[in-house]
């Protein structure tokens, strides 16, 4: 039971990192995309000024999309550490050895390397 509680853990750590990780590589898009966007102010051209008003009303979405991302993983985030630190104070001796446990084959997957 508790090494399933720990792989579900790992998971949602794993996937935690993977989605800081994807907001990352979206702010640099939004910020390749606002410079882009910057560089071609001078240019002009019916179509081109109408693909621009696309384009930063897609950039304004995505930001505010990616602000709720980041609020949700936040409280996410607070949810785990409150649950985990509950378990940790209730359940000692059962944390020490799952860490143990988690630590030992950490420990052998190194040592085989």
């Amino acid at each position: 039971m508790l090494e399933l509680e720990t792989k579900e853990n790992m998971n949602k750590t794993s996937d935690q990192v993977t989605r800081k990780q994807l907001i990352a590589d979206f702010k640099v898009v939004i910020a390749d995309a606002e410079a882009l966007l910057k560089a071609t102010a001078s240019q002009g051209g019916e179509k081109l000024l109408e693909l621009r008003a696309r384009a930063e009303e897609s950039i304004r979405v995505a930001k505010i999309s990616m602000v709720e991302t980041q609020a949700a993983l936040l409280v996410k985030a607070k949810v785990a550490a409150k649950a985990t630190d509950a378990y940790v104070h209730e359940y000692p001796w059962q944390a020490i050895g799952a860490v143990a446990g988690v630590s030992l084959v950490i420990g052998i997957l190194i040592g085989r390397r």
